[in-house]
């Protein structure tokens, strides 16, 4: 056979003018029959320009295909008919055109696996063919690595710089948000969270001088612009206003965020720290007559932020001094043993009451005061005790637990102490 020869135009399947024979084994195990030209094929590929030129080779190359794959070598010889400028429009999925891509390197059509690799590297994936892309062409080496270009590690300072904007945008730093700020405030917190802690084992983010500073802002601003919105509840004419409650349940839904996040990049003091100092002004504002019956939402919502902070305190996530520790309790203690039963009476008026306690708010807010109350020096842990045991309001949150403790440690420490005075005064008699 001729290979020199110019070649002639041709389609694919003539048998007119075919002088190669391709025999693929269907899905079905039965052959079938391809009618082809040796001048297209010794072009397009390196892989029939080799069989071809096998002076042993007769009219018929046998091509042994599996059933997945059959119709990808279907498709691939089709292409070979095509001018490489058509190959990529020519193209129409991800699927076709990652199995394609398989056999144009197998068979060293390079037009055609250049074209595969620009469409792959070009259109939109979901998360199902992303996982296919990943592992398939984690095989090809070298040539594919433009496909995977838009899921590789990035560079940590562009890494950097995305979540620091990401956090501004936040936590509004540096003005206010654009129109539908809202939605994309949102979806910034959710990518911010994720990207601090989504998946533990491989942070995106991690917290060196840079990102502590634009956070510890942040922080800094969201407390403020939460204070200064609460500041304004009293001086408003309508604090029923549902715009006036829904600006400041805003507000504090921002802070109980930094929450989330503060605690990966172990900066949960710096929060706990912010949440004691403001604590008197909160509470001196919310606890105002002109209040007890309004903004059940934003009662309820304090609670559960300070229910985060009882936490990080009394299971040691965060180390305070004594002293910091029991101005915390006593802070908030009262207000919380105050505010669950007028939740609960509102609820029992009316059914459809949307701000009680769940049960599972209850028990991790009494849990954390218990371990916390049982970290502080015994007298703290008496005074507690007492004012406790004293209150009409001893269900909740339910001390019998701490009580109990210290009680055992009293005795405890009374019996050693009487055994360490019998010791010394038998030394000095023997002496």
């Amino acid at each position: 056979m001729d290979l020199t020869a110019a070649a002639k135009p041709c389609s694919f399947g003539d048998k007119s003018t075919s002088d190669v024979i391709l025999r693929l084994i269907n899905g079905e195990g039965r052959p079938e029959w391809f009618y082809s030209h040796s001048s297209v094929l010794v072009s397009r590929s390196g892989f029939f320009a080799d069989q071809l030129s096998n002076p042993d080779f007769g009219s018929c190359i046998e091509i042994q295909c599996s059933g997945s794959t059959y119709d990808h070598h279907v498709n691939l010889l089709r292409l070979l008919y095509l001018p490489p400028d058509s190959l990529l429009d020519s193209l129409d999925s991800v699927q076709s055109a990652l199995g394609i891509l398989h056999l144009a390197v197998a068979f060293r059509c390079e037009d055609v696996t250049n074209s595969c690799i620009q469409y792959l590297e070009a259109v939109p994936w979901d998360d199902k063919e992303e996982e296919q892309i990943i592992k398939a062409v984690s095989k090809l080496g070298p040539i594919a690595m433009p496909i995977l270009a838009r899921i590789q590690p990035v560079d940590l300072s562009a890494t950097k710089n995305v979540f620091i904007s990401a956090f501004r945008f936040a936590t509004s730093i540096g003005g206010s948000c654009p129109p539908f700020g809202d939605e994309l405030k949102t979806s910034a917190q959710e990518q911010v969270e994720f990207m601090v802690g989504g998946d533990e084992e491989t942070p995106l983010v991690t917290a060196d001088d840079e990102v502590k500073s634009v956070i510890k802002l942040g922080l800094t601003k969201v407390c403020s612009s939460f204070e200064n919105e609460l500041s304004s509840l009293l001086v408003v004419p309508d604090i029923t206003a549902e715009t006036v409650g829904n600006r400041i349940l805003q507000s504090l839904s921002d802070v109980e965020w930094m929450c989330n996040i503060l605690p990966k990049m172990d900066l949960m003091k710096d929060f706990v720290c912010s949440w004691g100092e403001m604590s008197g002004k909160i509470l001196g504002i919310i606890e105002d007559p002109k209040l007890d019956n309004a903004v059940w939402g934003l009662k309820l919502k304090l609670i559960e932020v300070t229910g985060k902070v009882l936490e990080s305190v009394g299971y040691g996530n965060v180390i305070l001094p004594a002293p910091c520790r029991v101005q915390l309790l006593k802070t908030w203690l009262p207000y919380i043993r105050k505010i669950k039963p007028l939740l609960d009476a509102e609820s029992n008026k009316d059914t459809v009451f949307p701000y009680k306690m769940d049960e599972d708010l209850c028990q991790s807010i009494e849990g954390a005061i218990v371990s916390l109350v049982l970290a502080l020096p015994s007298n703290d842990q008496a005074d507690i005790l007492s004012d406790w045991m004293e209150t009409e309001q001893v269900k909740y949150p339910d001390l019998s637990e701490a009580f109990e403790v210290w009680c055992y440690r009293t005795k405890s420490a009374k019996r050693r102490l009487m055994e360490s005075l019998d010791r010394v005064g038998n030394t000095t008699i023997s002496l």
